[in-house]
């Protein structure tokens, strides 16, 4: 099997940056066509995505290509968010890699809806990203209703999940709501339970925007959207009375030492089924990022991204920046925010 990505930028969102795109890629594996080819495109191409996806499935010699539009795309070059820009992995030779049974890997999975697919949150695992607003495409086409599936043939992949956050409290108890309302947690009001359990300097004004609510490991957060006069706190998702959760807060250092612990230390319980060898080095890395955790957030640097690459040195990576992203967790698979999904990608072979 030989693997690359690449990278291309310009001024418009031409068909020709995608053909380059792959182009740069197959030359790169050395090959003169390949079998699959993921292809990530910037929202600028939102009107152009048809001639784009057609110039790459040229120059790939397969109709193979999968992939979105994106906040920003990533690949062996780095990260693109501010100007036209595709992205493109590429697989050839792929004649004697034995084939794989449903259900070892995760459905890559593409989505422009706002929400995640009803009908993705069962059923088999996937992994991917979702961008409202996005388009979708596989098997060489534009997917109507702008959600897109496949499977890499003869590739399974362990997954990493970094949520980035860091824990503030001990489990509470949930004991009054009012709708989206939590009005009182742990025997006091909300927001004295938040002030107890923030650190000293944040008491006073709470960064709302950065603190969450934690629930069962392998669920989203339920974010805070405003903090009212009764001490009550509107939550983003209604809780149930009697739940435990705990409070968390998202801040760059601690976000990064989790990518890297996500990378090295991967729960047995959250593997998926025919999970690899984490010792092994994989044949590439693909990798959902969310806009809110890429280099807006850690000053003009992806720290996430270059976890990847010094975990992984030299080994081929393509990615993309969305507002939400799906992996498996508790109870079926799920959209998260501000997190990280990454996919290491190993070969059978005969």
């Amino acid at each position: 099997m030989k693997v690359a990505s690449a990278s291309q930028t310009g001024l418009h969102p031409t068909p020709q940056l995608a053909e380059a795109a792959v182009r740069a890629a197959l030359d790169r594996a050395g090959l003169h066509r390949a079998d699959s080819v993921l292809l990530f495109l910037t929202r600028d191409y939102a009107r152009h995505a048809a001639p784009a996806l057609l110039a790459a499935v040229r120059a790939a010699g397969s109709m193979e290509v999968a992939g979105c539009t994106a906040y920003g795309v990533i690949s062996e070059d780095g990260w693109i968010l501010d100007q036209p820009a595709a992205a493109a992995l590429v697989i050839g030779d792929t004649g004697n890699v034995a084939p794989l049974v449903a259900g070892q890997s995760p459905l890559l999975s593409f989505s422009g809806y706002h929400a995640l697919p009803h009908g993705w949150q069962s059923g088999p695992a996937r992994a991917g990203m979702l961008d409202t607003g996005a388009l979708a495409w596989a098997h060489g086409r534009p997917v109507a209703d702008a959600s897109a599936e496949i499977r890499l043939p003869g590739l399974r992949a362990r997954l990493a999940h970094s949520t980035g956050l860091r824990p503030l409290s001990e489990p509470l108890p949930v004991d009054v709501v009012n709708g989206y309302d939590l009005r009182q947690l742990g025997g006091i009001s909300a927001f004295a339970s938040l002030q107890r359990w923030l650190p000293g300097e944040l008491r006073a004004t709470p960064p709302l925007h950065q603190i969450v609510i934690t629930r069962h490991p392998g669920t989203p957060a339920v974010a805070i959207l405003a903090a009212n006069a009764d001490g009550s706190l509107t939550l983003g998702e209604a809780l149930e009375p009697g739940t435990l959760v705990r409070w968390a807060i998202r801040q760059p250092l601690a976000s990064e030492e989790d990518m890297r612990r996500s990378l090295l230390d991967i729960p047995q319980e959250d593997a998926l089924p025919g999970a690899v060898n984490p010792e092994k080095q994989p044949e590439f890395v693909v990798m959902f990022s969310c806009l809110g955790r890429g280099p807006l957030y850690y000053g003009n640097e992806d720290r996430d991204l270059l976890a990847v690459r010094e975990q992984y040195p030299g080994i081929p990576l393509i990615g993309a920046y969305g507002s939400g992203q799906i992996a498996p967790g508790a109870g079926g698979n799920h959209l998260f925010q501000n997190s990280v999904v990454t996919l290491l990608y190993e070969s059978f072979h005969v």
